[in-house]
């Protein structure tokens, strides 16, 4: 049996990235006892903030990836845009890389990453290659349709849907591919961490309420206001799809709950997420300390919800740019059971997420009504207007 004794620090982690995700890695890692390493291309990075060395480069930097990786025990990343040629290369000579190098890639391409899962039997969207973007195509395929680029697409970037003829002669030419536009009653999404002896772990379901002036996340609410078996459903989907796909750490997965109740998966984040932001105050483990937990070796953590929650991206106002003017701050410290985090981010822009605050109230709805009002008082503007 191996003794259960550790060096101080415990292990040295690496994280490509150092945006608000590796910002809240990095604290969760620091209290409990890691050395943390960052590759980023910006200097003063919201990570750097917690970070013990941060390393200029960016995530295509074959010489400084490999560098990083060379110098930490295990490496992991919060985004998926990162050369898995060199990780994969620098897994191959026995390096720790979680989640794998090659769950990253299957991930990065979304076609590839439909049709594993669709072989792996996970229910998900019908779908087709886009061969050459034409009329052709998404007449064939019917409307209204949805055309994804294969890579790069993030926060409602690189999708268009695509209701009729007219509106495919506007799609987008670059590769892609064409899936069904589902009907849905909402979106939801569950946090799932697989250990690296391969257990996994599920924090609550979550709503999930957009912002359609970008298409980006808005609100956030713990839990899923859905039937219990529908609530089942989704993590034995979210469970099956990390099973397909195999790798450590935490993983994202944004499903759609259909008019007639049904679960189909929209798509898989390798790394924390957004919608599970909520879990640093309402839940035993946070999403961050389970990604460590996972990728270092550790127990994973209880993800038992300890109150109601509604998590509200605080994004940048449109209009402005530049340094921060940050209004209501004083007012929404009035709200009881807030907490406001602010990723450190040094300009803004519009709809750039600089920030999110978390509610806690016994009444979910309660809670709801509390985001909403937070949400009319506190604005992160520019100081200069476009």
């Amino acid at each position: 049996m191996t003794q259960d004794i550790y060096p101080f620090p415990l292990k040295r982690i690496g994280i490509i990235g150092g945006g608000q995700l590796g910002k809240m890695m990095a604290m969760e890692a620091k209290k409990m006892g890691f050395y943390i390493a960052i590759l980023d291309p910006t200097p003063g990075c919201p990570a750097s903030q917690f970070a013990d060395i941060q390393l200029m480069g960016g995530f295509y930097d074959k010489a400084q990836i490999r560098l990083l990786v060379e110098q930490s025990d295990v490496t992991t990343y919060d985004i998926e845009h990162i050369d898995t040629e060199i990780l994969l290369e620098l897994e191959a000579e026995g390096h720790s890389i979680h989640p794998s190098p090659k769950v990253l890639a299957t991930i990065q391409d979304k076609l590839i990453q439909k049709e594993v899962l669709s072989a792996g039997g996970v229910p998900v969207p019908r779908f087709k290659r886009l061969d050459s973007v034409n009329t052709k195509q998404f007449a064939d395929f019917g409307y209204p349709c949805v055309q994804k680029t294969r890579k790069g697409g993030y926060d409602g970037r690189g999708v268009y849907v695509v209701k009729n003829a007219e509106g495919a002669e506007k799609a987008m030419q670059a590769v892609s591919m064409i899936e069904e536009f589902v009907d849905f009653e909402m979106e939801i999404a569950v946090l799932a961490a697989r250990s690296t002896d391969g257990e996994i772990r599920c924090h609550p379901v979550v709503e999930m309420l957009f912002d359609a002036r970008a298409n980006i996340c808005d609100m956030v609410i713990a839990p899923a206001r859905i039937p219990a078996e529908v609530e089942e459903e989704a993590r034995r989907v979210a469970m099956k799809a990390i099973k397909v796909l195999g790798g450590v750490g935490i993983f994202g997965v944004e499903l759609f709950v259909t008019r007639d109740g049904k679960i189909l998966l929209n798509e898989i984040a390798p790394r924390p997420h957004n919608s599970g932001h909520f879990t640093i105050e309402a839940c035993e483990t946070s999403q961050f300390e389970q990604h460590i937990r996972a990728i270092t070796g550790l127990p994973l953590g209880s993800t038992r919800l300890l109150s109601p929650a509604v998590m509200l991206n605080l994004l940048g106002e449109p209009g402005f740019n530049g340094n921060q003017l940050i209004e209501g701050l004083e007012a929404i410290h009035r709200i009881d059971g807030l907490t406001l985090h602010l990723y450190g981010k040094l300009t803004t822009i519009p709809f750039r997420k600089m920030g999110h605050l978390t509610v806690l109230d016994a009444d979910a709805e309660k809670a709801l009504q509390k985001c909403y009002q937070a949400k009319e008082i506190f604005k992160i503007k520019g100081e200069e207007s476009l």
